[in-house]
């Protein structure tokens, strides 16, 4: 018993090695940093520059964990009821995850999400904003930055659950703006 018992915690802790190793990023971006360039793919395979709309107008850049999930969907479904607000605030809604092109084309459209979807596959810009995986390491984060016109983050909204608050969070945070 006491071998399995020293099994277990061993194998727990090479685990958590593991993935703390595979966790790294690059230091989280923080409210006042400005947002760096980065090009992916959109869900109808376009590129998308960010410097096309950074430094040109607001924007609500949120990474999520994985399109067509009960919370992903509830937050993107919550964007797409809210866009109206996004538009007349003249802010660019941009949703960014690992999923590939063809994932998010099925998820924009089964849901008629009318905002861009961005497929970060190699998680090159998740990790170029810092954006850490989930308590335990075992979910990509889920954080919401909100960007002025200037390109400049003016807050930043990280929870893991309640996804839908990001949304009423981002409108907020552009309403004072």
């Amino acid at each position: 018993m006491r071998k399995f018992i020293y099994l277990i915690v061993v194998a727990g802790a090479a685990i958590l090695i593991n993935l703390s190793m595979n966790t790294k990023s690059n230091k989280p971006l923080k409210i006042g940093d400005k947002v760096p360039s980065f090009s992916l793919l959109d869900q109808n395979g376009t590129t998308f520059n960010s410097s096309d709309i950074i430094g040109k107008q607001p924007a609500v850049i949120y990474f999520y964990p994985k399109d067509d999930t009960p919370g992903c969907t509830k937050e993107a479904c919550k964007f797409r009821d809210e866009f109206e607000i996004f538009t007349d605030l003249n802010a660019k809604v941009i949703g960014i995850s690992s999923d590939d092109v063809a994932s998010h084309k099925n998820f924009a459209e089964k849901y008629h999400l009318p905002f861009t979807l961005l497929a970060d596959t190699d998680k090159k810009v998740r990790q170029l904003f810092g954006v850490q995986k989930s308590t335990m390491g075992l979910l990509p984060g889920r954080v919401t930055y909100v960007v002025n016109a200037k390109g400049f983050i003016i807050y930043i909204f990280e929870k893991q659950f309640g996804a839908e608050k990001h949304i009423s969070e981002a409108i907020k945070a552009l309403k004072s703006s």
